[in-house]
């Protein structure tokens, strides 16, 4: 069995949403479909939908930096426009579905060990929700898809008014945690808990957040997705999560050793 360090002494933990609990890219292949259904067999979407994702994801962080105070679901529909005109599909081809691909968020799914292992953490901490979707979609993905796990803030990219990895996302965190909470950052209370190397673990790491690696099979070379080259990135002195599960399930089971071994 893996040694781990101390989880124990944590008040709090804030999770990155789509991708660490919920299945972002998974959800955004169906939502593409559309688009890849009318591309020629030969096209490499067509046998691998993973690249479209990729191109999507792509396509939408540029859409962040340029347009920081768009919400996310109105970033998801011009994006989806973008791709479909990247891939020369005229929109005449293709059924109006942007505000549908806007909806996603609210309507994916949590991954399969995700609501249990949240049940399990929140007898341990306060969990908080620090995501990059807008509001009306997260509400949504709370009440449903990650129900009955209960959070105690969600902080949206619409609401701070700009997305990660901006450390103005992270230190808005740090503050609400404190004034809403009573969760001291600088105290050492909160631990970031996400699947994005590039949107959290990295900025992370810059500002000496503490933090888990929701791997979710990114690790294994040549299954990175939209989460961002772990060897890459490491090489380059980017990263300094100090802990690394595959799941939420395993992070949880990980902690509840822990706390049962103090008692």
């Amino acid at each position: 069995m893996a040694t781990h360090l101390d989880l124990t002494s944590f008040k709090a933990l804030s999770f990155d949403c789509y991708g660490t609990l919920i299945d972002w890219e998974g959800g955004m292949a169906a939502d593409l479909s559309p688009i890849t259904s009318h591309l020629p067999s030969s096209h490499p979407w067509r046998s691998n939908s993973q690249l479209a994702v990729e191109r999507f994801n792509a396509l939408s962080e540029h859409q962040e930096v340029l347009h920081p105070t768009q919400s996310y679901d109105e970033n998801l529909a011009s994006t989806f426009t973008a791709l479909a005109q990247e891939a020369g599909i005229p929109s005449s081809e293709i059924p109006n579905l942007k505000n549908e691909v806007g909806s996603g968020p609210g309507r994916w799914p949590a991954f399969p060990d995700t609501v249990a292992g949240l049940v399990k953490l929140s007898k341990h901490y306060k969990l908080i929700i620090l995501s990059n979707v807008n509001e009306a979609n997260i509400k949504r993905a709370v009440a449903e898809s990650l129900a009955p796990a209960k959070f105690e803030a969600v902080y949206t990219a619409e609401a701070i008014g700009s997305y990660k990895p901006s450390h103005n996302n992270f230190r808005y965190l740090f503050q609400h945690a404190k004034e809403d909470l009573g969760v001291d950052f600088e105290r050492g209370d909160l631990l970031h808990v996400a699947h994005s190397l590039t949107a959290d673990h990295v900025p992370a790491k810059e500002l000496r957040f503490r933090s888990v690696w929701i791997a979710r099979g990114a690790e294994v070379e040549g299954q990175e997705g939209t989460a961002g080259n772990v060897r890459e990135l490491r090489a380059q002195g980017k990263l300094g999560f100090e802990w690394h599960f595959a799941t939420i399930g395993d992070f949880a089971d990980e902690v509840e050793r822990q706390f049962a071994a103090k008692k």
